[in-house]
This record gives structure tokens, C-alpha cells and sequence, in this order.
């Protein structure tokens, strides 16, 4: 396992399953998507907020899972607290 962090991302869509919440977000600057994995179902990530986020790169059956262990929101920029708009194709109605 391995530790991974991101500043400056923004809530595109949560969905829940039996197991766990997935998060997708984006980061405000590179465009860049997360799939964050919330196990606890404890995590306080809600839409038109920017968030700072650390946690485990844990891997399962060849994939790479973004387990979220902490979650505050990004006070150090100062921008107005409204969510990014998503990238072409980042909203769309793609499962996961």
C-alpha cells in the first residue's frame, strides 16, 4: 500500500453500493479524475465545496483503489465555494 493525497478537488457524483461509497472528483487545475473509495461510509464530501483528500493506494484483482482515510476542505485558495464544471464526457451517464 502505498499513501496518495490531492488538494483542490471538487465533487462530481457519489455513488453508493452495499460496501462502500465511490466518489468521483476532479481536480479544479489539471482536469484530472479520482475515483476515491469510502468504505466507512463516513465522509463528509458534498457538492459546491473543495476538498483536500488523503488516503491508501490499496490494489485488488489488477486494479488500483483510491481508499479515502481523511477528508477537509481545501481552505488554503480562496476561490468562491461553487463546484467545477465537469470535463467533456465527466458527467456523463457512464456506470462505474
Amino acid at each position: 500500500m502505498f499513501n496518495f493525497s490531492a488538494n483542490q478537488l471538487c465533487l462530481i457524483r457519489r455513488i453508493e453500493s452495499r460496501s462502500c461509497w465511490v466518489f468521483l472528483m476532479q481536480d479544479r487545475y489539471t482536469g484530472r479524475l479520482y475515483r476515491l473509495y469510502d468504505f466507512t461510509k463516513s465522509r463528509p464530501i458534498a457538492p459546491n465545496g473543495h476538498y483536500c483528500v488523503a488516503g491508501k493506494v490499496n490494489s485488488a484483482h489488477n486494479q488500483l483503489y483510491l481508499v479515502v482515510e481523511t477528508v477537509k476542505p481545501d481552505a488554503k485558495h480562496p476561490w468562491a465555494e461553487t463546484a467545477a464544471a465537469p470535463s467533456a464526457g465527466a458527467g456523463g451517464g457512464t456506470p462505474m
